[in-house]
């Protein structure tokens, strides 16, 4: 592999995001272009995409919630990218990105199959309320940014 880290600020760097979006949850979860893309899809977000050789394999993004704290999600590898640690990769290149903006906290609405994941990146659950969306039912995590 030949992973690169793209900070994604332009049109094309962007569509990058929503093609891995699209094709590792969209399509394999059955959820619509109209729900998978809401408002927190804004000139104000921000995405990293991991590419191989050019290609787009992962993403994330992530907005502000409040002067300290942003919401991250929307993390996806595609299929036969999986299990060799670019959704951790991927969060981590946004929590550098974020702590360089000045955010102490990082926020999570984690599916409840991916809880473990969060938290071996240092993530607690802060809230053990299930949150039932429209696809899947979530758990909210945080992680302190701060001496991280």
């Amino acid at each position: 592999m030949n992973i690169k880290v793209i900070r994604a600020t332009e049109t094309w760097q962007r569509a990058g995001a929503y093609y891995v979006r699209i094709q590792g949850m969209a399509k394999q979860h059955g959820i619509t272009l109209r729900r998978e893309f809401d408002g927190h899809d804004s000139p104000d977000t921000n995405y990293i995409v991991l590419t191989d050789d050019e290609f787009p394999v992962a993403t994330c993004r992530f907005y502000a919630l409040d002067g300290d704290s942003v919401m991250t999600g929307r993390v996806v590898v595609l299929p036969e990218y999986r299990g060799k640690g670019l959704g951790r990769r991927v969060i981590e290149e946004a929590e550098a990105w974020i702590r360089e903006l000045g955010y102490k906290k990082s926020v999570v609405e984690s599916r409840d199959v991916a809880v473990k994941f969060y938290e071996k990146l240092g993530y607690v659950i802060t809230c053990p309320d299930v949150i039932h969306g429209d696809t899947f039912d979530c758990i909210r995590m945080e992680r302190s940014l701060e001496n991280a």
